[in-house]
């Protein structure tokens, strides 16, 4: 009975406030706790029929990872032709102005005070990072101006959640990924707080990279969907800029556009088709003016999709149909600095001045000096590494992670039912490097080259084939080429693939590599050759010996040989 007098007042307090939300009663510097925001959001559901929160499954600590889905239609069905959008808060929580803006949107959805659409589906991870949130703090942000208190970047087990799309260590990532799957989203908004230069906008804008979304899409997305959406923030007096990718220096001589690889939110996003934005509002303005450019993005963004819903969801649904099997996929990307367009940019004066703490220059923005300029906006990449498209993946059962990850993105696979031979395309690791520092749990590895080879392989029984022809063709190629820069083997996924299981003693190898020479002119020929040609190679009596070996029967085949194959 006291509960539901309990629940009967907070419901009858919101109402009577008209369902102000706790930082509007608060002092515009004030997020709420896990718990007062988790109080609002269930009240509005308990109070309106178009409001439903559910529990999606749970973060690395076990605390559960809500949803909430406002539908007019009242229908609540993510098997719908109903345009999707999900919206993602605190991912970082330290970077709170989505929640309490997230609030207010679906508040105001509720009641009427702002448009509602039949024909849109608005999903919100209210915390995505709910241990985070939890644990609140106010000082992580030191750059950051308010609010008061905020949750901290790392989750449970200290991992940045927007680095672990991918990789998936983190529950957290499984619940994301199950939420993601089943809401499928059109459109996909993360909500954040930037770090860098100081400048005036207070609202600044990454894009999924629209030459990552396909020919079709990535045309309407960047030049339709996402100028209509800013020019409408404009008429509203809210003034934007592309995200300044700049650190520790002036931006004042141009930037580039980010390219949002899938271990992040909007790059694993856009590999569904998903149209994604990561609203980044600017550090050093007011707690309260981020927060209302952060419910005006989301509702300009909901409004536009009222307008043009059918042609969003038939480019996003039908994306991954431009991927076919045969055709050429882009792995790599770099930045083309021979082409620029430009852009007026607003911002203040820098110079360097000394410091009162180290004695040393130090940069200086002067906010009494604004500038507007002219400056070159770098948005174009050239494609460095690409592959063509097989018509499958063939994975053995011993990857039972990478065959788990897999199917978590609802793509489908095919069991053999018997030990098989199939003639495929393999790969042996060639050449990467790793980092000298662990980066979120890993030593990752860069710059992956391969050698390919075509062989007829043993496969055994259960061995699971897994066609392109799918909508997550994109994901399957990021993860699944080594080359790709968050490939499952960038992320140590194989790494035991890289050692040497045998070896030999050079005393006793060194009567067999002479009868393997006697016996095999050609091997003797190539090894004269490299000495030959290679002096440090031809003084180096071990490097000699590992060359015969690795040329040899005795050099074991697994060394280096990557376990997944295509079929072409």
């Amino acid at each position: 009975m006291k509960i539901y007098l309990l629940s009967f007042f907070v419901l009858f307090g919101f109402a009577q406030n008209n369902w102000k939300t706790p930082f509007e009663l608060g002092n515009g510097n004030q997020t709420p706790t896990y718990e007062e925001m988790m109080t609002y959001f269930n009240s509005l559901a308990n109070h309106f029929s178009t409001i439903q929160i559910k529990e999606a499954g749970t973060s690395d600590d076990g605390t559960p990872i809500h949803y909430l889905v406002f539908d007019a239609t009242e229908q609540f069905s993510f098997n719908t032709k109903q345009l999707k959008i999900l919206v993602n808060n605190n991912i970082h929580p330290g970077e709170p102005d989505g929640v309490d803006a997230s609030m207010q949107l679906l508040r105001d959805l509720a009641i009427g005070k702002v448009k509602v659409s039949k024909n849109i589906l608005l999903v919100i991870i209210p915390a995505y990072n709910v241990e985070g949130t939890k644990n609140r703090n106010s000082f992580s942000r030191a750059n950051q101006n308010g609010p008061e208190a905020y949750g901290f970047r790392g989750n449970s087990k200290n991992l940045d959640l927007n680095r672990d799309f991918i990789k998936t260590d983190s529950k957290n990532m499984r619940t994301f990924a199950s939420i993601f799957h089943q809401v499928q989203p059109d459109v996909f908004i993360d909500n954040h707080v930037s770090n860098g230069a100081d400048y005036p906008y207070v609202f600044t804008l990454i894009e999924s990279h629209w030459q990552k979304l396909g020919v079709a899409s990535g045309s309407f997305f960047k030049h339709m969907m996402t100028p209509a959406i800013l020019k409408q923030m404009e008429q509203k007096k809210i003034e934007t800029i592309p995200y300044v990718t700049v650190y520790g220096t002036s931006p004042d001589k141009g930037f580039h556009q980010m390219m949002d690889t899938p271990r992040y939110s909007s790059g694993y996003a856009s590999l569904f088709g998903s149209f994604s934005y990561l609203p980044e509002t600017h550090m050093l303005k007011k707690y309260a003016d981020r927060v209302e450019v952060t419910y005006q993005f989301m509702l300009e963004t909901y409004q536009y999709c009222q307008m043009q819903a059918p042609l969003i969801t038939n480019f996003v649904r039908n994306h991954w149909k431009e991927f076919t099997a045969g055709s050429t996929y882009p792995l790599q990307w770099k930045l083309d600095s021979t082409q620029s367009k430009t852009i007026t940019f607003k911002g203040y004066e820098a110079s360097y001045i000394p410091s009162k703490v180290t004695g040393k220059n130090r940069l200086f923005y002067d906010q009494s000096k604004p500038y507007a300029k002219q400056i070159p906006y770098f948005e174009r990449y050239k494609v460095v590494a690409s592959k063509t498209i097989p018509k499958y993946f063939v994975i053995p059962p011993s990857e039972y992670k990478v065959l788990d990850l897999i199917h978590l993105q609802n793509i489908t696979s095919m069991v053999i039912k018997k030990d098989t031979l199939i003639k495929v395309q393999g790969y042996y690791i060639d050449d990467f490097q790793t980092l000298s520092q662990p980066y979120e749990g890993h030593y990752l590895h860069s710059n992956t080259k391969v050698k390919s080879f075509q062989e007829e392989v043993y496969f055994p029984k259960g061995t699971h084939l897994i066609s392109t022809q799918q909508p997550g063709v994109k994901y399957l190629m990021e993860t699944l080429e080594p080359e790709a820069p968050d490939s499952f083997f960038n992320w140590n996924f194989f790494d035991s693939i890289l050692q040497q299981k045998e070896g030999y003693s050079a005393y006793v190898f060194e009567d067999i590599a002479w009868e393997l020479l006697q016996s095999n002119p050609d091997l003797k020929m190539r090894f004269e050759e490299r000495k030959a040609k290679d002096a440090a190679f031809a003084d180096n009596a071990r490097a000699q010996l590992d060359w015969i070996y690795q040329n040899s029967p005795y050099y074991e085949k697994s060394h280096k040989r990557y376990p997944i194959y295509r079929i072409n």
